[in-house]
Protein backbone atom coordinates (compact mmCIF):
# COMPACT_ATOMS: atom_id res chain seq x y z
CA UNK A 1 0.00 0.00 0.00
CA UNK A 2 1.27 3.50 -0.85
CA UNK A 3 0.82 6.97 0.56
CA UNK A 4 -1.39 7.94 -2.38
CA UNK A 5 -3.47 6.38 -5.14
CA UNK A 6 -1.31 6.08 -8.25
CA UNK A 7 -2.42 8.41 -11.04
CA UNK A 8 -1.39 7.83 -14.66
CA UNK A 9 -1.39 10.77 -17.04
CA UNK A 10 -1.51 10.52 -20.80
CA UNK A 11 1.62 9.18 -22.45
CA UNK A 12 3.92 11.94 -23.68
CA UNK A 13 5.41 12.11 -27.15
CA UNK A 14 2.46 10.85 -29.22
CA UNK A 15 1.30 12.86 -32.26
CA UNK A 16 -2.14 13.23 -30.67
CA UNK A 17 -3.47 12.78 -27.13
CA UNK A 18 -5.37 9.81 -28.49
CA UNK A 19 -4.30 6.17 -28.44
CA UNK A 20 -5.70 2.70 -29.07
CA UNK A 21 -4.19 -0.05 -26.93
CA UNK A 22 -4.31 -3.81 -27.50
CA UNK A 23 -5.54 -5.07 -24.12
CA UNK A 24 -4.15 -8.60 -24.33
CA UNK A 25 -0.64 -7.26 -25.00
CA UNK A 26 -0.99 -4.57 -22.34
CA UNK A 27 -2.22 -7.20 -19.86
CA UNK A 28 0.91 -9.29 -20.41
CA UNK A 29 3.31 -6.35 -20.20
CA UNK A 30 1.64 -4.33 -17.46
CA UNK A 31 -0.24 -6.82 -15.30
CA UNK A 32 0.83 -5.01 -12.13
CA UNK A 33 -0.66 -1.71 -13.31
CA UNK A 34 -4.06 -3.23 -14.08
CA UNK A 35 -4.31 -5.19 -10.83
CA UNK A 36 -3.21 -2.30 -8.61
CA UNK A 37 -5.62 0.45 -7.60
CA UNK A 38 -5.10 3.48 -9.85
CA UNK A 39 -6.64 6.49 -11.54
CA UNK A 40 -6.09 7.90 -15.02
CA UNK A 41 -6.11 11.55 -15.97
CA UNK A 42 -7.85 10.73 -19.25
CA UNK A 43 -10.98 9.05 -20.58
CA UNK A 44 -11.09 5.32 -21.35
CA UNK A 45 -13.35 3.30 -23.61
CA UNK A 46 -12.63 -0.37 -22.92
CA UNK A 47 -13.99 -2.97 -25.34
CA UNK A 48 -13.69 -6.42 -23.75
CA UNK A 49 -13.97 -8.70 -26.79
CA UNK A 50 -13.22 -12.04 -25.10
CA UNK A 51 -13.00 -13.16 -21.49
CA UNK A 52 -14.94 -12.55 -18.27
CA UNK A 53 -12.82 -10.43 -15.95
CA UNK A 54 -14.15 -8.42 -13.03
CA UNK A 55 -13.23 -4.76 -12.72
CA UNK A 56 -13.68 -2.78 -9.52
CA UNK A 57 -14.72 0.83 -10.13
CA UNK A 58 -15.00 2.87 -6.92
CA UNK A 59 -16.08 -0.10 -4.77
CA UNK A 60 -18.51 -1.37 -7.41
CA UNK A 61 -17.78 -4.75 -9.01
CA UNK A 62 -18.35 -4.71 -12.77
CA UNK A 63 -18.63 -8.28 -14.08
CA UNK A 64 -17.62 -8.31 -17.72
CA UNK A 65 -19.18 -10.40 -20.48
CA UNK A 66 -17.62 -10.76 -23.97
CA UNK A 67 -18.25 -7.74 -26.19
CA UNK A 68 -18.91 -5.39 -23.32
CA UNK A 69 -17.83 -1.80 -23.89
CA UNK A 70 -17.14 0.17 -20.72
CA UNK A 71 -16.92 3.98 -20.53
CA UNK A 72 -14.77 5.33 -17.71
CA UNK A 73 -14.48 9.00 -16.88
CA UNK A 74 -11.12 10.41 -15.91
CA UNK A 75 -10.04 10.11 -12.27
CA UNK A 76 -12.33 7.23 -11.26
CA UNK A 77 -10.50 4.70 -9.09
CA UNK A 78 -10.30 1.24 -10.62
CA UNK A 79 -8.59 -2.11 -10.32
CA UNK A 80 -8.72 -5.41 -12.20
CA UNK A 81 -9.96 -7.88 -9.62
CA UNK A 82 -8.59 -11.19 -10.84
CA UNK A 83 -6.15 -12.93 -13.19
CA UNK A 84 -8.78 -13.95 -15.73
CA UNK A 85 -7.20 -13.44 -19.19
CA UNK A 86 -9.09 -11.32 -21.68
CA UNK A 87 -8.76 -9.71 -25.09
CA UNK A 88 -9.92 -6.40 -26.44
CA UNK A 89 -8.93 -2.82 -27.08
CA UNK A 90 -8.93 0.40 -25.10
CA UNK A 91 -9.41 3.84 -26.61
CA UNK A 92 -7.69 6.56 -24.58
CA UNK A 93 -8.12 10.30 -25.05
CA UNK A 94 -7.94 13.61 -23.22
CA UNK A 95 -10.08 16.73 -22.95
CA UNK A 96 -7.59 18.70 -25.01
CA UNK A 97 -7.85 16.19 -27.87
CA UNK A 98 -11.62 15.90 -27.98
CA UNK A 99 -12.77 19.38 -26.98
CA UNK A 100 -11.95 21.37 -30.09
CA UNK A 101 -15.11 23.51 -29.83
CA UNK A 102 -17.52 24.58 -27.11
CA UNK A 103 -20.03 22.10 -28.54
CA UNK A 104 -17.49 19.27 -28.09
CA UNK A 105 -16.91 20.30 -24.48
CA UNK A 106 -20.62 20.43 -23.76
CA UNK A 107 -21.15 16.99 -25.29
CA UNK A 108 -18.36 15.37 -23.28
CA UNK A 109 -19.58 16.98 -20.04
CA UNK A 110 -23.14 15.79 -20.58
CA UNK A 111 -23.06 12.49 -22.46
CA UNK A 112 -24.53 9.61 -20.47
CA UNK A 113 -21.52 7.49 -21.46
CA UNK A 114 -19.14 9.31 -19.12
CA UNK A 115 -21.67 11.03 -16.88
CA UNK A 116 -24.23 8.39 -16.02
CA UNK A 117 -25.33 9.68 -12.64
CA UNK A 118 -26.74 6.32 -11.55
CA UNK A 119 -24.25 3.61 -12.63
CA UNK A 120 -21.02 2.69 -14.43
CA UNK A 121 -21.90 3.11 -18.09
CA UNK A 122 -21.55 0.07 -20.34
CA UNK A 123 -23.11 -1.44 -23.46
CA UNK A 124 -23.29 -4.86 -25.10
CA UNK A 125 -22.36 -4.84 -28.80
CA UNK A 126 -22.91 -8.40 -30.02
CA UNK A 127 -25.23 -7.17 -32.79
CA UNK A 128 -23.07 -4.17 -33.68
CA UNK A 129 -19.59 -5.73 -33.75
CA UNK A 130 -18.99 -4.92 -37.41
CA UNK A 131 -20.05 -1.30 -36.92
CA UNK A 132 -17.70 -0.64 -34.00
CA UNK A 133 -14.88 -2.79 -35.39
CA UNK A 134 -15.06 -0.77 -38.60
CA UNK A 135 -14.78 2.53 -36.72
CA UNK A 136 -11.84 1.22 -34.69
CA UNK A 137 -10.05 0.05 -37.84
CA UNK A 138 -10.50 3.47 -39.39
CA UNK A 139 -9.03 5.06 -36.26
CA UNK A 140 -6.05 2.69 -36.32
CA UNK A 141 -5.51 3.40 -40.01
CA UNK A 142 -5.53 7.13 -39.37
CA UNK A 143 -3.12 6.75 -36.43
CA UNK A 144 -0.73 4.92 -38.75
CA UNK A 145 -0.95 7.78 -41.24
CA UNK A 146 1.77 10.40 -41.13
CA UNK A 147 0.57 13.30 -38.99
CA UNK A 148 -0.76 16.23 -41.01
CA UNK A 149 -3.25 19.07 -40.61
CA UNK A 150 -6.20 16.71 -41.07
CA UNK A 151 -5.34 13.86 -38.71
CA UNK A 152 -6.65 15.31 -35.46
CA UNK A 153 -10.00 16.33 -36.99
CA UNK A 154 -10.45 12.95 -38.67
CA UNK A 155 -9.69 11.04 -35.47
CA UNK A 156 -11.95 13.29 -33.41
CA UNK A 157 -14.80 12.82 -35.90
CA UNK A 158 -14.37 9.04 -35.87
CA UNK A 159 -14.34 9.02 -32.05
CA UNK A 160 -17.43 11.23 -31.98
CA UNK A 161 -19.25 8.80 -34.29
CA UNK A 162 -18.22 5.92 -32.03
CA UNK A 163 -19.66 7.75 -29.00
CA UNK A 164 -22.89 8.67 -30.77
CA UNK A 165 -23.53 5.07 -31.87
CA UNK A 166 -22.67 3.87 -28.35
CA UNK A 167 -25.04 6.36 -26.74
CA UNK A 168 -27.84 5.29 -29.07
CA UNK A 169 -27.32 1.67 -27.96
CA UNK A 170 -26.99 2.63 -24.28
CA UNK A 171 -30.45 4.17 -24.34
CA UNK A 172 -31.94 0.83 -25.46
CA UNK A 173 -30.20 -1.34 -22.84
CA UNK A 174 -31.87 -0.70 -19.51
CA UNK A 175 -30.83 2.92 -19.24
CA UNK A 176 -32.87 5.09 -16.87
CA UNK A 177 -33.47 8.28 -18.83
CA UNK A 178 -33.20 11.54 -16.94
CA UNK A 179 -35.39 14.16 -18.53
CA UNK A 180 -33.44 17.04 -20.04
CA UNK A 181 -34.22 20.52 -18.84
CA UNK A 182 -33.20 23.15 -16.30
CA UNK A 183 -33.13 20.64 -13.42
CA UNK A 184 -30.60 18.41 -15.18
CA UNK A 185 -28.55 21.44 -16.28
CA UNK A 186 -28.31 22.64 -12.67
CA UNK A 187 -27.36 19.18 -11.46
CA UNK A 188 -24.56 18.87 -14.03
CA UNK A 189 -23.23 22.33 -13.11
CA UNK A 190 -23.39 21.38 -9.43
CA UNK A 191 -21.59 18.10 -10.15
CA UNK A 192 -18.73 19.84 -11.98
CA UNK A 193 -18.34 22.47 -9.27
CA UNK A 194 -18.46 19.85 -6.53
CA UNK A 195 -15.74 17.78 -8.19
CA UNK A 196 -13.47 20.82 -8.25
CA UNK A 197 -14.17 22.16 -4.75
CA UNK A 198 -15.54 19.45 -2.44
CA UNK A 199 -12.39 19.38 -0.32
CA UNK A 200 -12.61 23.02 0.69
CA UNK A 201 -16.28 23.88 0.12
CA UNK A 202 -18.87 21.77 1.93
CA UNK A 203 -21.77 24.22 2.16
CA UNK A 204 -24.74 24.08 -0.20
CA UNK A 205 -24.88 27.89 -0.18
CA UNK A 206 -21.49 28.12 -1.93
CA UNK A 207 -22.57 25.97 -4.87
CA UNK A 208 -25.94 27.70 -5.20
CA UNK A 209 -24.20 31.07 -5.37
CA UNK A 210 -21.81 29.85 -8.05
CA UNK A 211 -24.71 28.56 -10.18
CA UNK A 212 -26.64 31.81 -9.50
CA UNK A 213 -29.70 30.09 -8.05
CA UNK A 214 -31.16 29.78 -4.57
CA UNK A 215 -30.45 26.85 -2.28
CA UNK A 216 -34.13 25.94 -2.51
CA UNK A 217 -33.95 25.80 -6.33
CA UNK A 218 -30.82 23.64 -6.24
CA UNK A 219 -32.52 21.33 -3.76
CA UNK A 220 -35.51 21.01 -6.09
CA UNK A 221 -33.23 20.11 -9.00
CA UNK A 222 -31.12 17.47 -7.26
CA UNK A 223 -34.11 15.91 -5.52
CA UNK A 224 -36.03 15.61 -8.78
CA UNK A 225 -33.08 14.26 -10.83
CA UNK A 226 -31.22 12.13 -8.29
CA UNK A 227 -33.58 11.73 -5.37
CA UNK A 228 -31.02 13.36 -3.05
CA UNK A 229 -30.54 16.77 -1.50
CA UNK A 230 -27.44 18.83 -2.40
CA UNK A 231 -26.10 18.22 1.13
CA UNK A 232 -26.45 14.45 0.66
CA UNK A 233 -24.60 14.65 -2.66
CA UNK A 234 -21.79 16.67 -1.07
CA UNK A 235 -21.54 14.15 1.75
CA UNK A 236 -21.52 11.24 -0.75
CA UNK A 237 -18.59 12.80 -2.65
CA UNK A 238 -16.56 13.45 0.50
CA UNK A 239 -17.24 9.95 1.81
CA UNK A 240 -16.26 8.36 -1.51
CA UNK A 241 -12.88 10.06 -1.41
CA UNK A 242 -12.45 9.25 2.27
CA UNK A 243 -13.12 5.56 1.60
CA UNK A 244 -10.77 5.59 -1.40
CA UNK A 245 -7.93 6.96 0.72
CA UNK A 246 -8.63 4.71 3.69
CA UNK A 247 -8.88 1.61 1.51
CA UNK A 248 -6.03 2.22 -0.90
CA UNK A 249 -3.38 4.25 0.92
CA UNK A 250 -1.57 4.06 4.23
CA UNK A 251 -2.20 7.70 5.09
CA UNK A 252 -3.03 8.18 8.76
CA UNK A 253 -6.59 9.03 9.78
CA UNK A 254 -5.37 12.56 10.55
CA UNK A 255 -3.78 12.89 7.08
CA UNK A 256 -6.90 11.59 5.32
CA UNK A 257 -9.09 14.04 7.22
CA UNK A 258 -6.75 16.95 6.60
CA UNK A 259 -6.59 16.21 2.85
CA UNK A 260 -10.40 16.43 2.78
CA UNK A 261 -10.50 19.79 4.54
CA UNK A 262 -10.99 18.68 8.15
CA UNK A 263 -8.52 20.61 10.30
CA UNK A 264 -9.26 18.56 13.41
CA UNK A 265 -9.05 14.72 13.31
CA UNK A 266 -11.96 14.44 15.75
CA UNK A 267 -14.23 16.35 13.36
CA UNK A 268 -13.37 13.96 10.52
CA UNK A 269 -13.90 10.89 12.72
CA UNK A 270 -17.32 12.16 13.85
CA UNK A 271 -18.28 13.03 10.26
CA UNK A 272 -17.19 9.64 8.91
CA UNK A 273 -18.96 7.70 11.66
CA UNK A 274 -22.17 9.68 11.11
CA UNK A 275 -22.28 8.69 7.44
CA UNK A 276 -20.67 5.23 7.48
CA UNK A 277 -21.88 4.09 10.91
CA UNK A 278 -18.33 3.03 11.66
CA UNK A 279 -15.11 4.87 12.46
CA UNK A 280 -12.38 5.35 9.84
CA UNK A 281 -10.14 2.94 11.72
CA UNK A 282 -12.85 0.26 11.87
CA UNK A 283 -13.61 0.76 8.17
CA UNK A 284 -9.95 0.23 7.27
CA UNK A 285 -9.57 -2.79 9.56
CA UNK A 286 -12.71 -4.45 8.19
CA UNK A 287 -11.39 -4.12 4.63
CA UNK A 288 -8.16 -5.87 5.64
CA UNK A 289 -10.14 -8.73 7.17
CA UNK A 290 -12.12 -9.37 3.93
Amino acid sequence: MTTEIKTYNFKKGLPQEFEIVDLSKFYKRNFDILTTVHRTGFYQIIWFQNGNPTLWVDFKAVHIQPNTVLFLNKDVVKQLADKTPFEGISILFTDSFYCQTEIDTRYLRNTILFNDLLSVSQIQVQKQIQLFAGLVQQMIGELNHTKDNFQEDILQNLLHNFLLHAERIRRTQGFTEIKKGADLDYVMLFKDLLEAHYKEQKQVSYYARQILITEKRLNQATTKVLGKTPKEIIDDRIMLEAKRLLAHTNESIKEVGFSLGFEEPTNFIKYFKKHALTTPTEFRENLRLD
